[in-house]
């Protein structure tokens, strides 16, 4: 989506080749903003003839802020230019780039870059999706324990420029290497802040400053494992270890933040009925998305042919009360909505680590106790809804000695079906669980299509309870 105050502006430039107020555009604001204000308004030609004017830092940090569809189609139509953005980029952000580019077009770009930033990346690309190493960068700002804080200051200022972030200065041990003479990654001795850094005595040494007490990242750690500590912690930046406690990279927290996004976009698709789509909403393709959809939707409409079995079971009772089908509906919805809402708070605390699969019977007792209050509570509404405000063109159809035995089907089949809903909805996360599987594939359509199936089987036993 374009930016509505700046994209006419920008095109106007654009149209009398303007270069000093592209240049003036493209510095003096955000660049997620020119990102913003360039992203959908302008060809991926255009919007290299408009970054083209600013510095090439400048062009980078805009370029990181664009859609990935965007930053693949731009680097289709000027490879020799991005292999310069990318010396530029962020280590982690430039890594993700080409991860995303067919193979051939990634092998041109690598044998473009030098051959410091060919090695970085291929270090990055040893790590496996979705850990920690995949996440981070190599791009953080250290000091050796020896110098003083003057010195240290003065090895930040020309660190700086390069730097993704220099808020923590971490302090290493002194180099070495392996035995087959590669160089092995320096030893984290401390972390400090730059607040620490600029407060302390000129004279006072480094080593003195330096917080021992580390929290660290292991470099094969899950991502979602290291969201938890930048929340516990609410760290800025994270070091990444080796078994050696070998420094191997920072993981910031912009980069948490679109893990934690991810994750929650995952999961609300799953619930969803949806296999999780890593595109934007238009930019995925129609083919895709219906795949995804189309198996969800396979299997509820599977499952719910198991609600006709059920009807066809009861099938003579039916043909003696048919006036009780028209509450049929409003018992169902029951389920489904209370099986909804139990799923949804068992599935966010199990992902807060605020349950465990080890504590299901716990669950169990207060699902049992909350679906009793609860049923009670909709028991009496039902109640009054079958009393004092059925419709006459049902009641004609109601034997006058029936009447309370249709109050006791709806009452009885509404408080068990939402007894069975919550339980159904509390338990099966914690089994899916259980078996090493994600909790929100327990999907709010899934759980309502079994409360419908188990809900027909509750309201006609009730049927012939009072009826029969």
């Amino acid at each position: 989506m374009s930016h509505p105050l700046f994209s006419p502006e920008v095109r106007h430039m654009l149209d009398e080749k303007n270069a000093l107020a592209l240049k003036a555009f493209c510095e003096s604001l955000h660049p997620a903003t020119v990102a913003e204000a360039l992203e959908g308004e302008f060809t991926p030609e255009q919007i290299w003839e408009i970054l083209s004017h600013a510095d090439l830092r400048v062009q980078a940090s805009i370029f990181e802020y664009l859609p990935s569809h965007l930053q693949v189609e731009m680097v289709q139509k000027a490879r020799p230019q991005v292999a310069e953005l990318i010396a530029r980029m962020s280590h982690d952000d430039r890594v993700d780039l080409l991860q995303r580019l067919a193979p051939e077009v990634r092998e041109t770009l690598l044998r473009l870059i030098d051959e410091a930033d060919r090695r970085d990346i291929a270090s990055l690309f040893l790590y496996a999706e979705n850990t920690v190493g995949a996440l981070m960068t190599t791009d953080y700002a250290w000091v050796p324990a020896h110098v003083t804080a003057a010195e240290a200051i003065d090895l930040l200022r020309a660190q700086a420029p390069d730097k993704e972030t220099i808020y923590y200065i971490y302090v290493l041990d002194e180099p070495v290497r392996r035995p087959d003479g590669t160089p092995a990654p320096r030893r984290l001795l401390g972390v400090m802040s730059l607040r620490d850094l600029i407060l302390a005595p000129r004279q006072q040494l480094v080593r003195e400053l330096m917080e021992t007490e580390l929290v660290t990242l292991r470099y094969d750690a899950d991502v979602e494992a290291a969201a938890e500590l930048f929340a516990r912690y609410d760290f800025l930046a994270m070091p990444v270890v080796d078994e050696k406690f070998g420094l191997l990279g920072i993981v910031t927290h912009d980069d948490i933040l679109d893990v934690v996004t991810r994750e929650a976009t995952e999961d609300l698709q799953k619930q969803a009925g949806v296999v999780p789509i890593e595109e934007g909403y238009f930019e995925a393709a129609f083919a895709h998305v219906w795949k995804n959809r189309a198996k969800w939707l396979a299997v509820l409409f599977i499952l719910q042919m198991f609600t006709i079995e059920a009807m066809a079971h009861f099938e003579t009772l039916l043909e003696q009360v048919a006036f009780v089908m028209v509450f049929v509906p409003l018992c169902l919805s029951v389920g489904g909505n209370a099986g909804s809402q139990a799923a949804t708070l068992v599935i966010r605390a199990l992902a807060l680590r605020q349950v465990h699969t080890r504590d299901w019977l716990r669950v169990l007792r207060r699902e049992v106790t909350m679906a009793a209050a609860l049923a009670g509570f909709l028991g009496l509404l039902a109640i009054a809804r079958t009393y004092l405000a059925t419709p006459g063109a049902i009641l004609d159809k109601v034997p006058p000695e029936a009447f309370w035995h249709l109050v006791g089907v709806v009452t009885g089949a509404v408080m068990g079906i939402c007894m069975t809903g919550a339980l159904v909805g509390a338990m099966l996360p914690l089994f899916i669980k259980s078996i090493r599987m994600d909790p929100a594939l327990m999907s709010a359509p899934l759980i309502a299509t079994l409360s419908d199936v188990l809900g027909i089987v509750i309201f006609f036993q009730f049927v012939r309870i009072f009826f029969f």
